[in-house]
Protein backbone atom coordinates (compact mmCIF):
# COMPACT_ATOMS: atom_id res chain seq x y z
CA UNK A 1 0.00 0.00 0.00
CA UNK A 2 1.15 3.45 -0.74
CA UNK A 3 1.24 6.32 1.14
CA UNK A 4 -1.46 8.01 -1.43
CA UNK A 5 -3.57 5.45 -0.30
CA UNK A 6 -3.29 5.92 3.35
CA UNK A 7 -4.16 9.89 2.58
CA UNK A 8 -7.62 9.55 3.96
CA UNK A 9 -6.54 9.12 7.31
CA UNK A 10 -3.62 10.52 8.22
CA UNK A 11 -5.37 13.57 6.39
CA UNK A 12 -8.02 12.91 8.93
CA UNK A 13 -5.82 12.78 12.22
CA UNK A 14 -3.99 15.68 11.15
CA UNK A 15 -7.54 17.88 11.06
CA UNK A 16 -8.36 16.39 14.39
CA UNK A 17 -5.03 17.47 15.83
CA UNK A 18 -6.00 21.34 14.66
CA UNK A 19 -9.33 20.89 15.99
CA UNK A 20 -7.80 19.56 19.81
CA UNK A 21 -5.15 22.77 19.53
CA UNK A 22 -7.53 25.34 18.45
CA UNK A 23 -11.49 25.15 18.86
CA UNK A 24 -10.46 22.69 22.02
CA UNK A 25 -7.48 24.22 23.39
CA UNK A 26 -6.00 20.92 25.25
CA UNK A 27 -2.28 21.53 26.48
CA UNK A 28 0.88 20.54 24.02
CA UNK A 29 1.39 17.78 26.85
CA UNK A 30 -2.29 16.19 25.60
CA UNK A 31 -1.92 16.84 21.92
CA UNK A 32 1.52 15.22 21.47
CA UNK A 33 -0.06 12.31 23.65
CA UNK A 34 -2.89 11.98 21.21
CA UNK A 35 -1.78 12.37 18.22
CA UNK A 36 1.09 10.00 18.89
CA UNK A 37 -2.02 7.03 19.53
CA UNK A 38 -3.93 8.25 16.76
CA UNK A 39 -0.66 7.69 14.98
CA UNK A 40 -0.32 4.40 16.03
CA UNK A 41 -4.06 3.30 15.45
CA UNK A 42 -3.19 5.11 11.74
CA UNK A 43 -0.18 2.32 11.23
CA UNK A 44 -2.04 -0.74 12.51
CA UNK A 45 -5.24 -0.08 10.51
CA UNK A 46 -3.13 0.55 6.99
CA UNK A 47 -1.31 -2.56 7.84
CA UNK A 48 -4.82 -4.63 7.38
CA UNK A 49 -6.31 -2.64 4.81
CA UNK A 50 -7.78 0.12 6.48
CA UNK A 51 -7.20 3.75 4.75
CA UNK A 52 -10.33 5.74 4.67
CA UNK A 53 -11.80 7.02 8.03
CA UNK A 54 -15.19 5.61 7.76
CA UNK A 55 -13.52 1.89 7.77
CA UNK A 56 -13.04 2.37 11.03
CA UNK A 57 -15.23 0.09 12.69
CA UNK A 58 -15.41 -1.25 16.36
CA UNK A 59 -13.41 -4.35 15.00
CA UNK A 60 -10.70 -2.63 13.85
CA UNK A 61 -10.43 -0.54 17.14
CA UNK A 62 -10.63 -3.70 19.24
CA UNK A 63 -8.28 -5.43 17.45
CA UNK A 64 -5.78 -2.61 17.87
CA UNK A 65 -6.40 -2.28 21.27
CA UNK A 66 -5.89 -6.44 21.55
CA UNK A 67 -2.72 -5.71 20.18
CA UNK A 68 -1.70 -2.97 22.44
CA UNK A 69 -2.42 -5.39 25.77
CA UNK A 70 -0.82 -7.86 24.15
CA UNK A 71 2.82 -6.10 23.13
CA UNK A 72 2.91 -5.31 27.33
CA UNK A 73 1.19 -1.97 27.27
CA UNK A 74 0.33 -0.57 30.90
CA UNK A 75 -3.38 -0.12 31.77
CA UNK A 76 -2.78 3.73 31.90
CA UNK A 77 -1.30 3.67 28.09
CA UNK A 78 -4.69 1.91 27.03
CA UNK A 79 -6.92 3.66 28.87
CA UNK A 80 -5.26 6.57 27.38
CA UNK A 81 -5.19 4.79 23.84
CA UNK A 82 -9.30 4.42 24.13
CA UNK A 83 -10.07 7.66 25.06
CA UNK A 84 -7.83 8.88 22.15
CA UNK A 85 -10.00 6.41 19.80
CA UNK A 86 -13.30 7.55 20.92
CA UNK A 87 -11.93 11.16 20.57
CA UNK A 88 -11.51 10.46 17.11
CA UNK A 89 -14.10 8.33 16.17
CA UNK A 90 -16.86 11.23 17.56
CA UNK A 91 -15.27 14.15 15.96
CA UNK A 92 -15.39 12.12 12.54
CA UNK A 93 -19.09 11.13 13.40
CA UNK A 94 -19.75 14.89 13.53
CA UNK A 95 -17.84 16.12 10.57
CA UNK A 96 -20.31 13.35 8.37
CA UNK A 97 -16.66 11.16 7.98
CA UNK A 98 -18.09 7.94 9.92
CA UNK A 99 -21.50 7.06 9.75
CA UNK A 100 -21.88 5.21 12.53
CA UNK A 101 -19.39 5.81 16.43
CA UNK A 102 -18.27 2.75 17.60
CA UNK A 103 -16.33 4.87 20.10
CA UNK A 104 -19.18 4.58 22.75
CA UNK A 105 -18.74 0.28 22.31
CA UNK A 106 -15.03 0.64 23.26
CA UNK A 107 -14.87 -0.90 27.38
CA UNK A 108 -12.26 1.40 29.28
CA UNK A 109 -9.36 -0.07 30.50
CA UNK A 110 -9.65 0.65 34.31
CA UNK A 111 -5.99 2.10 34.73
CA UNK A 112 -3.65 1.04 37.89
CA UNK A 113 -3.01 4.11 40.09
CA UNK A 114 0.36 3.60 42.31
CA UNK A 115 0.24 5.84 44.98
CA UNK A 116 3.02 8.48 44.42
CA UNK A 117 6.24 8.54 46.43
CA UNK A 118 6.42 11.94 48.97
CA UNK A 119 7.67 13.81 51.12
CA UNK A 120 7.23 13.59 55.01
CA UNK A 121 7.14 16.93 56.63
CA UNK A 122 10.36 16.23 58.31
CA UNK A 123 11.76 15.80 54.65
CA UNK A 124 10.27 18.77 52.96
CA UNK A 125 12.04 20.81 55.71
CA UNK A 126 14.89 19.70 56.11
CA UNK A 127 15.18 20.39 52.15
CA UNK A 128 14.17 24.03 52.24
CA UNK A 129 16.13 24.54 55.43
CA UNK A 130 20.03 23.69 54.09
CA UNK A 131 19.63 24.91 50.41
CA UNK A 132 22.77 26.89 49.91
CA UNK A 133 21.43 30.26 49.06
CA UNK A 134 24.94 31.73 47.80
CA UNK A 135 24.50 34.04 44.71
CA UNK A 136 21.76 34.70 42.71
CA UNK A 137 21.47 30.84 40.96
CA UNK A 138 21.40 29.85 45.17
CA UNK A 139 18.28 32.24 45.49
CA UNK A 140 16.57 31.19 42.47
CA UNK A 141 16.78 27.43 43.40
CA UNK A 142 15.69 28.05 46.45
CA UNK A 143 12.39 30.23 45.47
CA UNK A 144 11.34 27.60 42.50
CA UNK A 145 12.19 24.99 45.57
CA UNK A 146 9.67 26.92 47.96
CA UNK A 147 6.95 27.92 45.41
CA UNK A 148 6.82 24.23 44.14
CA UNK A 149 6.54 22.60 47.56
CA UNK A 150 4.50 26.11 48.94
CA UNK A 151 1.80 26.24 46.21
CA UNK A 152 1.69 22.78 44.87
CA UNK A 153 1.77 23.93 40.85
CA UNK A 154 3.07 22.25 37.85
CA UNK A 155 5.95 22.81 36.86
CA UNK A 156 5.20 24.01 33.72
CA UNK A 157 2.86 26.57 35.50
CA UNK A 158 5.87 28.00 37.73
CA UNK A 159 7.90 28.62 34.85
CA UNK A 160 4.84 30.17 33.37
CA UNK A 161 4.83 32.75 36.09
CA UNK A 162 5.52 36.73 35.47
CA UNK A 163 6.46 38.82 37.90
CA UNK A 164 3.45 40.47 38.29
CA UNK A 165 1.52 36.99 38.87
CA UNK A 166 2.69 37.37 42.04
CA UNK A 167 0.47 39.76 44.46
CA UNK A 168 2.68 39.99 47.27
CA UNK A 169 -0.21 41.84 49.21
CA UNK A 170 -3.07 40.08 49.15
CA UNK A 171 -0.38 36.64 49.44
CA UNK A 172 -1.01 34.92 46.38
CA UNK A 173 0.16 33.94 42.68
CA UNK A 174 -2.00 33.94 40.07
CA UNK A 175 -1.58 30.73 38.06
CA UNK A 176 -2.11 29.74 34.23
CA UNK A 177 -3.36 26.46 34.28
CA UNK A 178 -4.49 23.29 32.06
CA UNK A 179 -6.63 24.29 28.82
CA UNK A 180 -6.05 27.76 29.46
CA UNK A 181 -7.91 27.74 32.87
CA UNK A 182 -6.38 30.82 35.24
CA UNK A 183 -6.60 30.28 39.39
CA UNK A 184 -5.66 32.16 42.17
CA UNK A 185 -3.26 30.24 44.78
CA UNK A 186 -2.10 30.63 48.17
CA UNK A 187 1.54 31.55 48.70
CA UNK A 188 3.02 30.84 52.37
CA UNK A 189 5.12 33.42 54.33
CA UNK A 190 8.34 31.10 53.65
CA UNK A 191 7.80 30.84 49.74
CA UNK A 192 6.75 34.07 49.80
CA UNK A 193 9.94 35.20 51.30
CA UNK A 194 11.82 33.15 49.14
CA UNK A 195 10.45 35.03 46.25
CA UNK A 196 10.99 38.30 47.01
CA UNK A 197 14.77 37.58 48.23
CA UNK A 198 15.20 36.15 44.62
CA UNK A 199 13.43 39.32 42.98
CA UNK A 200 15.46 41.37 44.76
CA UNK A 201 18.72 40.56 44.57
CA UNK A 202 19.16 37.32 42.33
CA UNK A 203 17.20 38.19 39.54
CA UNK A 204 18.48 41.57 38.74
CA UNK A 205 21.97 40.15 38.19
CA UNK A 206 20.87 37.36 35.74
CA UNK A 207 18.45 39.83 34.19
CA UNK A 208 18.96 40.70 30.42
CA UNK A 209 16.71 42.15 27.03
CA UNK A 210 15.40 39.00 26.66
CA UNK A 211 13.96 38.42 30.05
CA UNK A 212 10.63 39.64 29.68
CA UNK A 213 8.38 39.81 32.43
CA UNK A 214 9.59 35.97 34.08
CA UNK A 215 9.40 35.72 37.37
CA UNK A 216 11.90 32.54 37.31
CA UNK A 217 14.89 33.20 34.95
CA UNK A 218 17.53 30.49 33.77
CA UNK A 219 21.44 31.08 34.10
CA UNK A 220 21.91 32.76 31.04
CA UNK A 221 18.64 35.12 31.56
CA UNK A 222 15.81 33.32 29.42
CA UNK A 223 12.31 32.18 31.34
CA UNK A 224 13.45 29.08 33.22
CA UNK A 225 12.82 26.10 31.07
CA UNK A 226 10.99 23.08 32.85
CA UNK A 227 13.60 21.03 32.20
CA UNK A 228 15.95 23.07 34.08
CA UNK A 229 13.53 23.61 37.09
CA UNK A 230 13.41 19.57 37.54
CA UNK A 231 17.55 19.72 37.08
CA UNK A 232 16.95 22.41 40.19
CA UNK A 233 14.54 19.78 41.89
CA UNK A 234 16.95 16.63 41.78
CA UNK A 235 20.49 18.68 42.13
CA UNK A 236 19.02 20.31 45.17
CA UNK A 237 17.15 17.15 46.81
CA UNK A 238 20.67 15.48 45.94
CA UNK A 239 22.99 17.38 48.18
CA UNK A 240 20.62 16.92 51.16
CA UNK A 241 20.77 13.16 50.89
CA UNK A 242 18.17 10.78 52.91
CA UNK A 243 15.42 11.67 51.50
CA UNK A 244 13.28 10.65 48.16
CA UNK A 245 14.91 11.59 45.12
CA UNK A 246 11.79 13.34 43.81
CA UNK A 247 10.92 15.75 40.93
CA UNK A 248 8.45 19.01 40.63
CA UNK A 249 5.56 16.93 40.24
CA UNK A 250 6.56 14.78 43.84
CA UNK A 251 6.91 18.36 45.58
CA UNK A 252 3.73 18.52 44.02
CA UNK A 253 2.30 15.04 45.58
CA UNK A 254 3.91 16.28 48.50
CA UNK A 255 2.07 20.01 49.02
CA UNK A 256 -1.17 18.15 48.58
CA UNK A 257 -0.40 15.44 50.96
CA UNK A 258 0.56 17.40 53.94
CA UNK A 259 -2.64 19.69 53.02
CA UNK A 260 -4.76 17.40 53.94
CA UNK A 261 -2.59 15.68 56.97
CA UNK A 262 -3.09 19.26 58.17
CA UNK A 263 -6.93 19.24 57.85
CA UNK A 264 -7.57 20.90 54.32
CA UNK A 265 -10.94 19.61 52.99
CA UNK A 266 -11.11 18.01 49.78
CA UNK A 267 -12.63 20.69 47.71
CA UNK A 268 -10.13 23.29 49.17
CA UNK A 269 -7.15 21.22 47.72
CA UNK A 270 -9.02 20.38 44.23
CA UNK A 271 -8.91 24.06 43.89
CA UNK A 272 -5.71 24.77 44.56
CA UNK A 273 -4.18 22.05 43.08
CA UNK A 274 -6.29 23.13 39.58
CA UNK A 275 -7.94 19.50 39.36
CA UNK A 276 -10.50 19.71 36.68
CA UNK A 277 -12.30 16.49 38.49
CA UNK A 278 -12.31 15.93 42.48
CA UNK A 279 -11.80 12.32 41.30
CA UNK A 280 -7.97 13.36 40.55
CA UNK A 281 -7.62 14.44 43.66
CA UNK A 282 -9.07 12.22 46.05
CA UNK A 283 -6.27 9.84 45.41
CA UNK A 284 -3.96 11.94 47.79
CA UNK A 285 -6.77 10.32 50.74
CA UNK A 286 -5.29 7.37 49.68
CA UNK A 287 -2.01 8.69 50.08
CA UNK A 288 -2.53 9.78 53.41
CA UNK A 289 -4.51 6.53 54.87
CA UNK A 290 -1.87 4.75 53.68
CA UNK A 291 0.55 7.46 55.78
CA UNK A 292 -1.54 6.61 58.94
CA UNK A 293 -1.16 2.98 58.60
CA UNK A 294 2.09 3.01 58.57
CA UNK A 295 2.78 5.62 61.09
CA UNK A 296 -0.04 2.75 63.31
CA UNK A 297 2.37 0.09 62.08
CA UNK A 298 5.03 1.94 63.43
CA UNK A 299 3.89 3.52 66.25
CA UNK A 300 0.74 1.42 68.32
CA UNK A 301 1.44 -1.44 70.59
CA UNK A 302 -0.66 -3.52 68.88
CA UNK A 303 -0.12 -2.06 65.74
CA UNK A 304 2.05 -5.47 63.72
CA UNK A 305 0.91 -8.71 64.33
Amino acid sequence: MNADEAAPLKEAIAAFGKHLRVERGVSPHTLRAYLGDLDDLCGYAIAVGVTEPEELDIGVLRAWLARQHALGRARATLARRTAAARAFTAYLHRRGLLQNDPGPLLGTPKAQRDLPVVFTQDDASRLLDTVDTQGPLGLRDLAVLEVLYGTGVRVSELCGLDIDDLDTERRTVRVLGKGGRERTVPVGEPALRAAQDWLRAGRPALANEGSGPALFLGARGGRLHPTSARRIVHGRIAEVGGVPDLSPHGLRHSAATHLLEGGADLRSVQEILGHASLQTTQLYTHVSAERLKQVHRQAHPRGTA
